[in-house]
């Protein structure tokens, strides 16, 4: 706890840090034609998932152990998400991988053939090259490959995979990737979240904590949720009420301590049932909420 407070009073300063090097960090690439699918340019430091995914039990904080194949079933998803998957359980593992896919690809037309090694996406992930990182690796992109989902997430429904389809050369350990160009509106510019990599690379490994860093990533102002209602979207498969909070709790307090570890503000308190979560909105979500703010408000009758 000493650890954490420090880290809080050191906030102020590394905010200020930061911002720094946000103001400095270009956009990679450039775009491309208008007429070509391209997913949006995001900075490098940061990695960006459709609000719908970080916002149910698609990546879910699951166990160690055989996945459960879920047959074509409703996902706990937050109201306005509707998401039905047919596959292998996904983790925050498997969201890695997808991520870093997606980040390689970003600076391609989408649809078009994504070509980088083993190495490459290792490296993405910030992982090793070795050969049981290969392994978990393909592993992972085939579960990606091999599923089914429909997900409804404001206007637009895809129905598809999350690859479309992969192979790789067992000598060169380069692989061939493939997104469906149709994913693209799942990226309007209201519908995903840029992730902070570093906070979420810290809590590698901590499946709850990187569940609710994404989730709470995609709210530019929480609002109080019940600790049955978090546990139940991130998939959890607690069921016993003591040591599902205490999980909670002690997943929360690795959020904090590692987001207050690059100048991120991130508190929280549960009273009752209902956590509590303050956080600072930072880039787009600050030009929301002052949008918001600006909108002229109905008198309550």
């Amino acid at each position: 706890m000493k650890k954490l407070n420090d880290l809080l009073a050191r906030i102020p300063e590394m905010q200020a840090k930061a911002k720094q090097r946000a103001e400095r960090e270009p956009l990679p690439g450039a775009p491309l034609p208008k007429n070509v699918v391209q997913l949006p340019l995001w900075p490098e430091p940061v990695r960006a998932v459709p609000n719908g995914f970080l916002r149910s039990a698609l990546f879910g904080a699951i166990a160690k152990g055989k996945r459960l194949y879920i047959n074509g079933e409703d996902l706990a998803a937050i109201d306005g998400v509707t998401i039905r998957y047919k596959g292998e359980r996904l983790d925050q593992g498997d969201l890695d991988v997808w991520e870093s896919v997606l980040h390689a690809v970003r600076l391609q037309e989408l649809g078009s053939q994504c070509h980088l090694t083993s190495y490459a996406l290792l490296k993405l992930m910030g992982l090793t090259d070795t050969g049981k990182n290969r392994v978990t690796l393909q592993n992972r992109i085939e579960r990606l490959v091999a599923n089914a989902l429909t997900v409804k997430q404001g206007r637009y429904t895809y129905i598809g995979s999350l690859i479309r389809f992969a192979a790789k050369d067992e000598e060169t350990q380069e692989w061939v990737i493939e997104l469906d160009p149709r994913l693209r509106p799942l990226f309007a510019a209201d519908q995903f979240t840029q992730i902070e990599w570093a906070v979420r690379h810290a809590l590698n490994g901590q499946q709850l904590a990187q569940w609710l860093h994404g989730f709470y990533a995609t709210h530019a102002k929480p609002f109080p949720m019940k600790v049955e209602t978090l546990l139940s979207l991130s998939g959890s498969e607690n069921t016993e009420p003591r040591s599902s909070r205490q999980k909670l709790r002690k997943a929360l307090n690795a959020v904090a301590e590692a987001s207050a570890s690059i100048g991120q503000s991130f508190s929280y308190e549960i009273r009752g049932d209902l956590v509590h979560v303050q956080k600072l909105a930072i880039g787009t979500q600050r030009r929301h909420l002052a949008k918001k703010a600006s909108q002229p408000r109905k008198l309550r009758s």
